[in-house]
């Protein structure tokens, strides 16, 4: 439970379980009202909860499908209607294909339409009062900066657009004129007013992020604070919270050396194998259909093999053979060699660009984790050529490789592909802070978002 916290905050998961709420009890209003017996003997004798729990289930997997989880704050009602509407018509239709296959499951007609006229008053007025109350500050960390260092004005805005982090900006300390620089953010005085301020705006956490290394730190008032039970941490710290991602840009080698939880532990590394080996075992018969559909069409539609092999780079730097669809010309490296995909590459075929967008592509490493090279999440596997070549430009681009690689990936899902040094930095912090996150509950939620990215065709280039 602990880990879950950690990746998603905790008045998210209280919204889920109030909407939870919400949405059965709409429907069971709407049972009381149309049931032509004893509403009671519907719901617990003739499959009514199941039939409400199935309908609550597409409701609620409609909101997340929507990004209404990815921020709670309301900023167009407008929009909220229209997503709330998008909301219930995906809950319909997977009503309409349940009554396909088990017709027995599906809610009465006029049970649903008076149930879901209830949630669509009710739910927009949920959302914009939870946001009202977020964006209110009812609760929550009152964080203070002391230093207004170009990271910490990035947590800084962060924390001001996303609310539900639990955290409430209260203002930034920074000395002399570097203070009128930053008085759009919030400024409240020198560093020396640390006390002062900590007392007056009742702050709870502070992070320190110096501008400058030779600016003195306020260590022994920050001392006593922390004895007095106020949360203080560098910005790094608080960055990785709230972005996700590790910052490359405040990481030192002595920092990561004598960390106390540097990467997984051998034991982790063990289970997430066994996992990962029976998941991508279970998928392989299930889209065993889409596989063989999918190679007769790459090569119906262009000449070439259907399956591409690679060289890629896995665990500790050691190389193997990836397989994937192929998806560009077979001739697409031959003048130029190795070089990254571009965006609206012309080496790609009408075909590829679905098979990419839907991942339907990266279907075939299965067969990779099932061999012990891949696992089913895990950084993305680069090749060699590139491998040497980031290995000297970015520095702890290496250590990504502590772990196997994954067909999917905390990076793949929360940074568009691109094909620059910066994609690839900002990819690599979300790589490392994987890397020392990694847990079965965060592999799951790589999965869980990766079978939304598929289902919406948010895929790669």
């Amino acid at each position: 439970m602990r880990s879950l916290l950690k990746l998603i905050p905790a008045s998210v998961l209280g919204a889920i379980a109030c909407e939870i709420i919400l949405i059965a009890s709409a429907y069971v209003t709407a049972a009381f009202i149309h049931s032509d017996v004893d509403a009671t003997v519907w719901l617990l004798y003739e499959d009514g909860l199941p039939r409400i729990a199935l309908m609550v289930l597409g409701i609620t997997l409609g909101l997340y499908l929507q990004d209404l989880y990815d921020q709670l704050r309301v900023a167009n009602k407008v929009i909220l209607i229209q997503q709330i509407c998008l909301v219930f018509g995906f809950a319909f239709l997977l009503q309409a294909v349940l009554s396909y296959i088990r017709p027995e499951l599906v809610l009465p007609r006029w049970m649903m339409m008076t149930g879901s006229l209830i949630l669509l008053l009710l739910l927009p007025l949920w959302r914009i009062a939870l946001s009202d109350a977020i964006m209110g500050n009812l609760a929550g960390d009152r964080v203070l900066f002391v230093g207004a260092s170009p990271v910490s004005l990035q947590i800084a805005d962060q924390i001001r657009n996303r609310p539900e982090l639990g955290m409430i900006f209260t203002g930034v300390l920074e000395d002399g004129a570097a203070g009128e620089v930053v008085a759009s953010e919030g400024w409240l005085g020198p560093l020396s007013d640390l006390r002062k301020v900590v007392d007056e705006h009742k702050v709870t956490r502070i992070v320190v992020g110096l501008r400058e290394h030779r600016q003195k730190m306020p260590i022994n008032e920050l001392l006593d604070l922390g004895f007095a039970g106020i949360q203080i941490e560098e910005a790094s710290t608080t960055f990785e919270y709230v972005f996700q991602r590790v910052c490359t840009e405040q990481i030192r080698p002595s920092q990561l050396i004598f960390t106390s939880k540097l990467g997984p532990g051998p034991l982790m590394v063990r289970v997430q194998s066994m996992y990962s080996w029976v998941i991508a075992l279970t998928a392989l018969v299930l889209v065993s259909p889409i596989m063989i559909l999918a190679a007769i069409l790459v090569k119906l539609t262009s000449p070439g093999p259907a399956l591409y092999r690679q060289q890629r780079v896995g665990l500790n730097g050691k190389e193997f053979t990836i397989f994937k669809f192929r998806s560009m010309r077979a001739d697409a490296e031959a003048k130029t060699g190795a070089v990254w995909a571009q965006r609206n590459d012309p080496r790609i075929t009408p075909l590829g660009r679905f098979l990419r967008k839907s991942r339907i592509d990266e279907l075939p490493q299965l067969f990779n984790v099932l061999r012990g090279e891949m696992s089913v999440v895990g950084p993305r596997p680069e090749r060699p050529e590139f491998v040497a070549t980031l290995s000297e430009q970015i520095p702890f681009y290496r250590q990504r490789h502590v772990v196997r690689p994954g067909i999917t990936g905390w990076a793949q899902i929360n940074h568009k592909y691109g094909d620059t040094i910066e994609d690839t930095v900002r990819k690599l912090e979300y790589d490392l802070y994987y890397i020392k996150s990694l847990s079965p509950a965060l592999d799951f939620l790589v999965m869980f978002h990766t079978a939304k990215v598929m289902l919406l065709s948010r895929g790669a280039q």
